[in-house]
């Protein structure tokens, strides 16, 4: 029984050495004196088996092993606890709240986007896209607009290739540009298309308009474009209708008021009211039935089909949900502004 002691005692001496070492060099030390294998006390444990009787030894060496393993498993853990870094070890306070992540927000303008293609997903619309870089062809001959439109000025247009673009504003042979609108892509849609179709158009346009509260030389737009053999403007005003309730709720109200697009035939433009805009009201964009000549342009027969087209500027919806008063808070970066959506 003097040998179980002998045992129970260096253990727990050990341990308890094992337990107040405060760096790597202190265990090291305490691994030579209680482990070490020439001069350890371990060594020294050993020996008193020879010291036990016969009948003591099942029971003697048993208790060997289960101390040297015990003190063992002790060394491993204490290695492990001084290895983790410092702060882990003895500055950190697990039991007080941990620093919340910053987590990031969707930019209001891709929320709309989202919200956008949902609404017209469930009035049957298929979302369609297109190239930002656009030939002259896309961008204005096939949306009925004249070489001597002054639309097609230099100045009114980022092109990309000016070197190509005559005096007096028609564009020759493949000038390429910026789109200036998302009407570019129903283009591309009926060319490749027949039909009857319904799509929209969801992305960047540039023009070179000058900046303030409700203008910017690039922004975002909605274009929509509906095909069939009897499609008519009183099912235009009934979809823009139900869209914009759909998204403002049922308090917006639209107007239209009689235009002019090359593109479309009757034309109109789209006002929503806005309390707190001078006038009361704000222009979202424009809207009418697809001109004949447009439908030639692509190969499609006016006398057999006709279609209605609308383009609206996603940023102002956006300002109009959020009450937000100058369209250049959407690209100025600012923090305090974004994290609130």
């Amino acid at each position: 029984m003097d040998l179980m002691q002998q045992f129970t005692d260096y253990e727990s001496q050990a341990l308890a050495a094992l337990q107040s070492a405060g760096t790597a060099e202190d265990l090291e030390t305490v691994r030579i004196e209680f482990l070490g294998a020439k001069n350890g006390r371990m060594r020294d444990l050993q020996g008193l088996l020879g010291k036990a009787t016969k009948e003591e030894k099942p029971l003697v060496g048993k208790r060997f092993n289960e101390v040297k393993e015990a003190v063992s498993a002790a060394l491993e853990a204490r290695r492990r606890v001084l290895s983790r870094p410092k702060s882990a070890a003895s500055d950190l306070d697990i039991t007080l709240p941990g620093i919340r992540p910053r987590v990031g927000r969707r930019h209001p303008l891709m929320q709309t986007i989202a919200e956008f293609k949902d609404i017209m997903g469930r009035f049957g619309f298929t979302v369609v896209e297109g190239p930002e870089i656009e030939d002259e062809f896309h961008n204005f001959n096939a949306l009925n607009i004249p070489e001597d439109h002054p639309a097609r000025d230099p100045l009114d247009m980022f092109y990309l290739a000016a070197a190509n673009v005559s005096a007096g504003g028609a564009g020759a042979g493949g000038a390429m540009l910026l789109r200036s609108q998302t009407s570019t892509v129903q283009i591309r849609v009926m060319e490749q298309t027949p039909p009857p179709i319904r799509v929209i158009s969801i992305g960047r346009v540039y023009r070179p308009d000058v900046i303030d509260a409700t203008h910017h030389c690039m922004f975002h737009q909605m274009e929509g474009l509906m095909i069939g053999d009897t499609v008519n403007m009183a099912e235009l005003k009934t979809v823009l209708r139900l869209f914009a309730e759909a998204y403002l709720g049922h308090e917006v109200t639209l107007r239209f008021r009689p235009s002019f697009f090359p593109f479309t035939e009757p034309s109109v433009e789209v006002d929503m009211s806005w309390e707190g805009m001078r006038g009361g009201w704000v222009e979202i964009g424009g809207a009418g039935m697809v001109d004949p000549n447009v439908l030639r342009a692509v190969g499609y027969d006016p006398e057999q089909v006709s279609g209605f087209a609308f383009g609206f500027g996603m940023e102002r919806f956006c300002m109009r949900r959020h009450n937000i008063q100058d369209i250049r808070h959407f690209t100025n970066n600012d923090v305090k502004f974004l994290k609130q959506f």
